[in-house]
């Protein structure tokens, strides 16, 4: 497989365009392209039923991004619910803590989603040493990532969602759970709200799996080349 084709199966495309006619619009352009979908709270919570029933139809997979974070119990409730949309990831902040991860794994099985890989959300990539510092964590962000890390791990997570500057250390602690990244851009390319970015290439070479893609797509006026462009030459 060619390294283009290798990046593109690893992309998933962020939903996270202002309106579902938006989101809709670009997995049209992308038809044959993209085979990983995430909707996250905007999308979801304003009311995505068509972009749901969009990404079946299309054969890709749902990333469901809504970061669950509440006492077990809820969480378990709230996963038990989402597990009707079959998703293929779901997130939970890994600072919930492993009696949480465990009841959204709970939830998912009861619901009847077995096959949904929960992942545990480590430090955000719009945060920085001095964010992390506020919260009472330490300035160490790679510290902090790999604290979070192993309790999501503790408590059953599939994988997990860090920045590219992460994963390499990710890797090597914990080969086998699966490295989601969030926060690449292509060379050049605005940071926008993130503040730990890292191209396309430099994040697969660091150990990702897979790349959450967002505004480089659906903020072009022609995502098919935006596409193109990334996955020809997203070093």
């Amino acid at each position: 497989m060619s390294d283009a084709a290798l990046l593109a199966q690893r992309i998933v495309v962020a939903l996270d365009a202002p309106t579902e006619e938006q989101n809709l619009a670009l997995i049209a352009a992308l038809e044959g392209r993209a085979v990983h979908y995430k909707v996250g709270m905007r999308a979801f919570y304003g009311g995505a039923s068509r972009t749901l029933r969009a990404i079946s139809s299309a054969g890709a997979s749902l990333f469901l991004d809504l970061k669950l974070h509440d006492i077990p119990k809820t969480v378990e409730s709230a996963a038990r619910v989402l597990a009707v949309h079959q998703p293929a990831l779901l997130t939970v902040h890994a600072s919930g803590g492993p009696a949480m991860v465990r009841a959204a794994l709970e939830g998912l099985a009861d619901g009847g989603a077995t096959a949904t890989r929960v992942l545990g959300v480590t430090v955000l990539t719009s945060m920085n040493s001095g964010a992390v510092q506020a919260l009472g964590w330490g300035d160490d962000v790679g510290a902090v990532v790999q604290r979070l890390a192993g309790l999501a791990i503790e408590g059953g997570a599939h994988g997990l969602v860090c920045s590219g500057r992460e994963s390499a250390m990710i890797r090597t602690r914990w080969p086998d759970v699966l490295r989601v990244v969030p926060g690449i851009r292509p060379p050049g390319g605005a940071m926008d709200d993130q503040a730990r970015v890292l191209t396309p290439g430099a994040a697969l070479a660091a150990g990702a799996d897979l790349l959450v893609i967002g505004r480089p797509l659906w903020q072009s006026s022609d995502p098919e080349a935006a596409w193109d462009k990334l996955v020809s030459g997203g070093a």
